[in-house]
């Protein structure tokens, strides 16, 4: 089975570049709220997010799961 590592990749990109986390999120159309909760593992983001999420950071939707 996969291991999900969406919250460490948006939280490595976001802290490399210098984003808050409603900096990131603008960037994205949510809210800081929920970047707060994808970080933490309480959520992932809706599907329909990761095809932005992967461009916005670099990679590609696969690279979120290992």
């Amino acid at each position: 089975m996969s291991k999900v590592i969406i919250a460490e990749r948006i939280k490595c990109f976001r802290r490399e570049h210098k984003l808050t986390q409603e900096e990131f999120g603008e960037r994205l159309g949510v809210t800081p709220q929920a970047v707060s909760k994808w970080e933490r593992v309480e959520c992932y983001p809706d599907i329909t997010f990761l095809p932005d999420i992967a461009a916005l950071i670099g990679c590609v939707v696969g690279d979120f799961f290992a």
